[in-house]
């Protein structure tokens, strides 16, 4: 048994943003791109025979601020996010539950805690843990074969060794490493000079920034500015412990749903019949009877990803 932990956030943004797709209007004349699109790409995922699906549930932020946001002013937030995204996010949650699947809306916590709550919950009631993101913060959640990221994207599966092979870094360091070199996309900017090799090659010896000796001399070598690097973060110490505690997931958000509540047991015809009106997307009723899905809006793009893998096909 495998449980597949979605990044729902992530997924409903690069259905907006693809190039690929045009605007899409549902029956009351709200944009539904990004919500469409987002269904397209879980029936993708609940359809392909090699993830074979049996326990699902999807994260969101909604909104996109979070306790984190009272830490440290520069982070992410709903600030320039398109006003036609945004108003989808209640709609995206809608249209996961229309397709059977357990919904996590975080409001305090990111969908990232949610992600890693779960991870850590269900790691030793299952085969594996499947976190479906390619974001750099789960990978904290590594646990050899047994918690995995898969980038769908990208066809890629990332594992504990995969992160060492890739970073440099275990699991464990992975909020100290995001700390140093800076997330673009949590708006935390890392320390000035610290590059990615720079700071794998001090956690792979010292694991977590309290570690590190104050002395450049004491550093691994060959870290070229060492002495620089080194009094960058004496003076900017307190900085960067904040953007690690940024950077680290909580493992015990309010998640109420058990294993068994996360079971996949098909989609429900009725609400998903609805759904598809309100959306005007009538065309995915086609999955219902196992039938190939034909898109002939200009999402149709979207469609194609994944589409040989699922049996799924658009045009």
């Amino acid at each position: 048994m495998r449980v597949h932990l979605v990044d729902g956030t992530f997924e409903l943004f690069r259905a907006h943003f693809s190039p690929r797709t045009t605007s899409h209007r549902a029956a009351a004349g709200w944009e539904a791109k990004a919500t469409v699109g987002l269904a397209m790409q879980l029936l993708s995922l609940l359809h392909d025979e090699q993830e074979a699906v049996t326990h699902v549930a999807v994260a969101f932020d909604n909104p996109i601020r979070s306790f984190r946001n009272d830490l440290f002013a520069g982070y992410k937030s709903d600030e320039g996010v398109p006003p036609e995204l945004r108003s989808q996010f209640d709609a995206a949650e809608e249209a996961v539950r229309a397709l059977g699947v357990t919904v996590w809306s975080m409001r305090d916590h990111e969908a990232d805690d949610a992600l890693a709550t779960a991870a850590l919950r269900f790691r030793d009631s299952v085969e594996q843990v499947r976190i479906v993101t390619p974001d750099k913060d789960l990978g904290q959640c590594l646990v050899g074969r047994r918690v995995v990221m898969v980038d769908r994207v990208r066809r890629k599966e990332l594992d504990e060794e995969g992160l060492w092979a890739r970073r440099g870094i275990r699991p464990e360091s992975v909020p100290d490493w995001l700390a140093l070199v800076g997330d673009d996309a949590d708006g935390i900017p890392g320390l000035p000079g610290f590059g990615e090799r720079t700071a794998a090659r001090l956690l792979a010896v010292h694991r977590h920034l309290e570690h590190i000796p104050v002395r450049a001399a004491e550093w691994p070598v060959p870290i070229r500015g060492a002495s620089q690097l080194s009094a960058i973060l004496e003076a900017e110490r307190g900085a960067v412990m904040t953007y690690r505690r940024l950077a680290t997931l909580v493992t015990d958000a309010p998640l109420a749903e058990s294993l068994e509540d996360l079971r996949w047991r098909g989609i429900p015809r009725a609400r998903f019949e609805r759904w598809c009106a309100e959306v005007d997307a009538r065309a995915f009723l086609a999955t219902l009877d196992g039938r190939p899905t034909r898109w002939e809006d200009g999402a149709a793009s979207t469609a194609r990803e994944g589409a040989n893998a699922t049996g799924l096909s658009a045009r």
